[in-house]
This record gives structure tokens, C-alpha cells and sequence, in this order.
């Protein structure tokens, strides 16, 4: 069955992958907090044939996961593919952002995907199935004002590695898609700050096809990790 839940699925690279696996004959499970704009895209996709679901929730709160994922298992089924692709970002010093953005930052960015996983992984022992985690090359360079960013990110990529290995057994396969600057709707934030030249970024439909060939490898091989960077450097 081919069944991908897609999370921050209504702008940026959530949106482009539904389109691209949509347009590749997946069904899909789509979760943001803006139903109207879930139902926007639902529309626009009605002429694919596939079945899109929607799902209404608020990753930064941790009190409407459980009971959003699993309603949204019940109706619509258990996936083949989870893409955890919703993130958030703040750029400013360290020890200068409150505590409440820094919270907001990891439940974001790592909490409420290891929420995610706890409440679909366990379903989808049954028939294997694959986790792809959106990260970022933030993971593993150390960026000024980037703090809060790159710890979240950099604690995706181990929570990964970790899942990986104690799933293999149950025909789980887990990777990240390490991603250098993206042209997305996240530049223009109140929370972000930069003047970086966008025109030179990934484009959200590259990484999306990039997202979809590592969703229809065989199940006998996983690529661990991919690495996407723009031609002409990080930013």
C-alpha cells in the first residue's frame, strides 16, 4: 500500500511533496494546523486520482498529537512512509532567547517527532514500513545566532540513527534527508532575520523528488542518509 503521512504538509517542502507523491500516485495523510489550507491543497490535488486525507493539529503543542495521530491512524489506516518534515527555526543568541522559544524550537523540530514515532512506529511493525526525517546540514556545522536550530537538528539526526537500529528487526527502516538552505516560505518568519541570496537555494519540488526517490527504494535497501546542498554553497 502505498500510504505517506506527511507532516507541515501546506507550505515549503511539505506542500511540494505532497504534490510530487500525489502526481506519483501515492495516497496520502496530510497534517498542518491550518485546516483551510490542508483543504486548499486537497483541492488542487483532486485531479491525481489519489485519496488525500487531512489532519488537523499543532505540532508545538504536545497535548494534540496523540489524539490527532491516532485518529487519523484509525480512519485513514497506518502508512507505508512517514515523512516528519515539519520544522521551525529562530536565529538569535543563545543564551539571549527565552526559554519559551527555545521549548517551542525542540517540540517542534525533535519532540513532536519522537511523539510521532512513538504512536505509528509500533503500528507499523506489522508490514515494515520506512521514517524519512527532514533534517538539515545545520545538523552537523555549528552556525552563530543558528543555536537553538542546529541542537534540534543535530538531536533529529542521532534520534534517527538510534530508531534505525533498534528497528531494523521489525522491517522498519529509518533515514534522514540532510538539506543545505531551501527557498521556503520559512525565510519570511518574524523569527528569522537574514538577507541570504534565495535565488541560489534548493527549490521545495527538487527536494521533494529527491524525498520521493528515497520512499520508493526497494525495501531490501535504505539509503541512511542523503545529503542535498545548492551547487553553489550553504547559503
Amino acid at each position: 500500500m502505498k500510504l505517506a503521512y506527511i507532516t507541515g504538509a501546506t507550505k515549503g517542502i511539505g506542500r511540494a511533496t505532497a504534490v510530487t507523491f500525489a502526481n506519483a500516485g501515492w495516497d496520502l495523510i496530510l497534517l498542518a494546523r491550518d485546516l483551510e489550507m490542508l483543504e486548499i491543497l486537497r483541492d488542487e490535488l483532486s485531479d491525481t486520482g489519489s485519496t488525500i486525507n487531512l489532519v488537523k493539529c499543532n505540532l508545538s503543542n504536545a497535548n494534540e498529537i496523540n489524539n490527532s495521530i491516532n485518529e487519523s491512524i484509525k480512519k485513514y489506516g497506518c502508512p507505508s512512509v512517514l515523512i516528519n518534515n515539519a520544522g521551525c527555526a529562530f536565529n538569535g543568541n543563545l543564551v539571549e532567547m527565552s526559554l519559551t522559544k527555545w521549548q517551542e524550537i525542540i517540540q517542534i523540530n525533535l519532540t513532536s517527532i519522537f511523539q510521532i514515532c512513538s504512536l505509528i512506529v509500533p503500528k507499523m511493525r506489522k508490514n515494515g514500513g520506512l521514517i524519512i526525517n527532514v533534517s538539515s546540514h545545520a545538523s552537523y556545522n555549528a552556525f552563530p545566532q543558528w543555536g537553538a536550530y542546529c541542537v534540534s537538528k543535530s538531536a533529529l539526526a542521532m534520534f534517527t540513527k538510534c530508531l534505525r537500529e533498534e528497528e531494523r528487526s521489525n522491517s522498519i527502516r529509518a533515514c534522514t534527508i540532510t538539506l543545505g538552505s531551501v527557498n521556503t516560505p520559512l525565510w519570511e518568519t518574524e523569527s528569522i532575520k537574514s538577507d541570504f541570496d534565495r535565488s541560489s537555494m534548493l527549490s521545495s519540488t527538487n527536494v521533494s523528488n529527491t524525498i520521493l526517490y528515497i520512499a520508493e527504494q526497494p525495501e531490501s535497501q535504505l539509503i541512511e542518509d542523503l545529503t542535498l546542498m545548492p551547487a553553489g554553497g550553504a547559503f
